[in-house]
């Protein structure tokens, strides 16, 4: 699962009201075992993440006990069928996406018509080194 903006945005103001100590995460046993966000709720919350309580409750649930806890069941998945040799290589591979996810997101936004038109001309440059390698003349 893919995080998007809005989860970026509530991870960084979240992790501002836990250093302020507002906000804190709490371990639940159960079957299965869960995290609880606790600390008080007050104004400063609802003005930092600009949704309801129970809005706050839902994403975090969602972040931390549905994709980050998925995260790493995947991760004991694959590394029991495989063992941890690959390890260095995913994490490797992973951070790369993260530096080219955010180069991509300073770079701001660019419309399709103009991505389009540069595939197409690399395209175009392609064929025409091709042509010429093989002597092929239309």
């Amino acid at each position: 699962m893919k995080l998007t903006e809005k989860d970026k945005e509530f991870l960084d103001n979240l992790r501002r009201l836990m250093d302020s100590k507002n906000l804190w995460v709490e371990f639940r046993a159960g079957n299965p075992s869960y995290m609880v966000l606790r600390g008080t709720y007050g104004q400063a919350v609802h003005k930092a993440f600009r949704m309801t309580r129970q809005g706050v409750r839902w994403r975090f649930h969602r972040l931390f006990n549905d994709v980050y806890v998925s995260a790493f069941e995947t991760i004991l998945f694959l590394e029991k069928a495989f063992g941890t040799g690959l390890r260095d290589h995913a994490i490797r591979i992973s951070r790369e996406r993260y530096t080219l996810h955010q180069e991509v997101m300073s770079s701001g936004f660019q419309s399709a018509d103009s991505l389009g038109a540069a595939q197409a001309q690399q395209a175009a440059q392609a064929d025409t080194s091709e042509s010429s390698e093989t002597g092929d003349a239309d």
